[in-house]
């Protein structure tokens, strides 16, 4: 009884949380979400958006109540997906907390809204944060490095890139995604081949934009194919 007793005590002493990475592409610059927080700990520190999963929701509803909440984001229209669980013994002063991260991917999101434990929500380049910048609250770093290579590694076999663009856009404008996420140029015409050979990667929608200068440009939308055969691999060039 005594054992039963003491295992009940921890098992109460213990919480679930959820944190989203959410990454966008505003001014040719990827993007990831960040709140102030309002309270301890880590009071006024930048922090990835997230807070405890109540127990009548799903660790899917907590994210996106999360997001709403924090920062006045839907993410039902967002791509949103697992990351991974976190549970280092010592990540949170509070106590022994696990969080699941969520990594989230959306075109060009509005300006965000702080609200509940958030003192304010802003965008943030990636790069400031991979270079030591700025000293994310909790573990937080770790998870938006592991989420950065995540997504950069989906851009390789999905068409997860796709999801960083509107309902239709240039093929200039995908480049940009595989760019500003690989941190690295593409040759524009070996992109476009091979993007365009790729079955399923993106069709044509018939329409073009016409620039301010310039040739007009043809408009694609997301194609029926989520894996991509063959793969655009980093390294350069896609090959």
């Amino acid at each position: 009884m005594d054992d039963w007793l003491k295992h009940s005590t921890e098992v109460e002493a213990s919480w679930v949380t959820v944190d989203l990475t959410i990454f966008t592409v505003r001014d040719d610059q990827l993007m990831v979400l960040l709140v102030e927080r309002g309270v301890e700990p880590f009071l006024g520190r930048p922090a990835l958006p997230g807070g405890y999963v109540q127990k009548d929701e799903t660790l899917r509803e907590g994210a996106l109540r999360e997001l709403l909440e924090e920062a006045g984001i839907d993410g039902g229209r967002l791509h949103l997906e697992q990351l991974g669980a976190y549970g280092a013994p010592r990540r949170d002063p509070r106590g022994r907390v696990v969080t699941i991260a969520y990594l989230a991917l959306g075109p060009d999101l509005p300006a965000p809204v702080g609200g509940t434990d958030a003192e304010r929500a802003y965008w943030s380049p990636v790069s400031q944060l991979v270079c030591g910048a700025k000293e994310l609250a909790f573990d937080h770093a770790d998870i938006l490095s592991d989420a950065l290579e995540e997504v950069r590694r989906k851009l390789e076999y999905t068409a997860v890139a796709t999801a960083f663009c509107g309902e239709s856009f240039t093929l200039s404008e995908l480049r940009t995604v595989y760019e500003v996420i690989w941190g690295q140029g593409l040759d524009p015409s070996n992109f476009r081949r091979k993007v365009i050979k790729t079955i399923g990667f993106v069709q044509p929608t018939g329409e073009q934009r016409f620039p301010p200068t310039g040739r007009p440009a043809a408009l694609y939308h997301r194609g029926n194919a989520w894996l991509l055969s063959p793969p655009l691999l980093r390294g350069g060039q896609p090959t």
